[in-house]
């Protein structure tokens, strides 16, 4: 590798890092993410939108409480890619872990919702993110284990 290519992938690895390295005061823009799931029953590739999240040194997928599809997919078929796309466009390809520990979730859970309800603008979601305990109750959890873990901050 040329020495330009080498300054390159070292800011692309930078970047990545720090879209990666959001906290409870990140807006909702820099937790915005594009997600690429295979259909549970289609088999075909699913990307849309969502939140990703930080707790502890993990990343994970969450939303309010709600049956998602995305979810099902993940169920079925562990494999997805997380395309960052503020402040700097890379795929990454990881395995999705649904959390179905009592114990944990209710940890990571609190620890989203916690963190969403922050007083750091977000368009006034920390307003109707609702009760912990109905997260716990019903929304999906799941840990993104990314395929090469060096990209994480902190590593």
């Amino acid at each position: 590798m040329r020495e330009g290519q080498a300054s390159a992938a070292r800011a692309d690895l930078s970047a990545i890092r720090a879209a990666l390295a959001i906290d409870r005061s990140s807006s909702a823009q820099a937790r915005t993410i594009d997600l690429t799931t295979t259909g549970a029953r289609s088999g075909r590739a699913h990307r849309i939108e969502i939140w990703f999240y930080r707790a502890g040194d993990e990343l994970y997928l969450s939303t309010a409480p709600a049956r998602r599809d995305w979810y099902a997919n993940v169920l079925a078929h562990p494999r997805i890619v997380i395309h960052l796309k503020h402040g700097v466009s890379a795929d990454l390809t990881a395995s999705g872990v649904p959390i179905t520990e009592p114990g944990e979730r209710a940890r990571v859970l609190r620890e989203i919702v916690d963190g969403l309800r922050h007083p750091a603008d977000r368009g006034g979601v920390q307003n109707i993110v609702g009760d912990a305990d109905d997260w716990i109750a019903g929304s999906p959890l799941v840990r993104i284990d990314l395929d090469d873990p060096s990209l994480l901050p902190g590593r």
